[in-house]
């Protein structure tokens, strides 16, 4: 028998910021691996805004979660025993988990990491957050060398990839971000052209200066008042990438429409949501490309860890309230 720590849902924050009371640390007795099952030991957590929607059950693109589940997330693991499982024992690992040192798996979902960049690129360059960059971009915004892109949320973990990605394509391309140091590194180190700090002032104004000729593609991490005020700022066939809706976890509460949606009819643009994994039979090529263009040195990314499995609730809350700087992960 393994003993283990485990983080269970113990509230739907529904309509409200998650709070300490959602979440409730356990000790537990794992048994033995079964036939074709593994024992694996959590090296890293990584987090994600959506993992809210999940505690919430509104995503109901995954499966609804109970009071008393062990939270979900992502994860690099260490297989460190097995009953004639998939990978063999020292085997690093990504993919899908759940939040406990200690797991019985089967495999499935789980990938081995590349050895071309560290084992935690694995939970954000190469994992969701660089895939969904690469998807809802280059899929869904479909930009040309010339168009000038939009990015909200642009110094968070996909905004900053969406924006170098942009550049590689060729576009100009403009972030908006909460506060002068994260302005400043979209700028210095992401290769943004511009960034629009959206707590120094009016942000409409500000895309009508930097794109006078209109917004090609916006690629939307936020929703709210931001996105209305991209929206006001289209360039006729603009493509409206929704990708995530950072203010509404902010509130608790599910956005209101957009009150300029019509400006999409008036600039002949189309606006669309994308759940990345619709995409998953290319993620192998798309990793691929996205390790390239790292060692290349045309593609950089942030990662911020914080330690200890006992804060993993208070890590998963920094998303929610700006703090972190880059991919959010937890180190065990």
């Amino acid at each position: 028998m393994t003993e283990t720590r485990q983080w269970l849902l113990n509230g739907h924050p529904r309509g409200r910021p998650i709070n300490d009371d959602d979440l409730k640390l356990v000790t537990t007795a794992l048994p033995e691996p079964g036939p074709g099952q593994m024992l694996l030991k959590t090296h890293y957590l990584g987090f994600d805004p959506a993992q809210k929607g999940w505690m919430e059950n509104i995503a109901d693109y995954v499966a609804p979660m109970a009071i008393g589940d062990v939270m979900r997330g992502s994860g690099i693991v260490e297989v460190v025993a097995s009953n004639g499982g998939k990978f063999p024992v020292g085997t690093t690992l990504a993919g899908s988990i759940v939040w406990s040192e200690y797991l019985i798996h089967d495999g499935e979902g789980l990938i081995p990491c590349m050895s071309e960049l560290p084992p935690t690129a694995m939970l954000s360059i190469l994992g969701t957050t660089g895939v969904t960059a690469y998807c809802g971009l280059f899929k869904v915004g479909e930009p040309v060398a010339g168009d000038v892109v939009v990015v909200s949320g642009a110094a968070g973990a996909t905004g900053s990839i969406v924006g170098q990605l942009a550049k590689i394509a060729g576009c100009t391309v403009i972030g908006i971000a909460g506060g002068p140091e994260k302005c400043e590194w979209l700028v210095k180190e992401a290769g943004y052209d511009h960034a629009i700090d959206y707590k120094a002032g009016p942000i409409r104004a500000q895309l009508k200066e930097l794109a006078p000729h209109g917004i090609n593609v916006i690629f939307d991490n936020v929703g709210g008042k931001i996105l209305n005020d991209m929206l006001a700022c289209i360039a006729t066939n603009a493509r409206v990438v929704i990708c995530g809706g950072i203010s509404r976890y902010e509130t608790g509460n599910l956005p209101a429409g957009p009150e300029n949606y019509f400006n999409l009819v008036f600039r002949r643009a189309r606006m669309q949501g994308f759940i990345v994994l619709d995409w998953a039979s290319e993620f192998p090529d798309i990793r691929r490309r996205l390790v390239k263009w790292v060692n290349e040195g045309r593609l950089a990314y942030r990662e911020d860890v914080q330690h200890g499995f006992e804060n993993a609730p208070a890590t998963l809350q920094r998303l929610f309230s700006g703090s972190n700087k880059g991919k959010q992960l937890l180190k065990l």
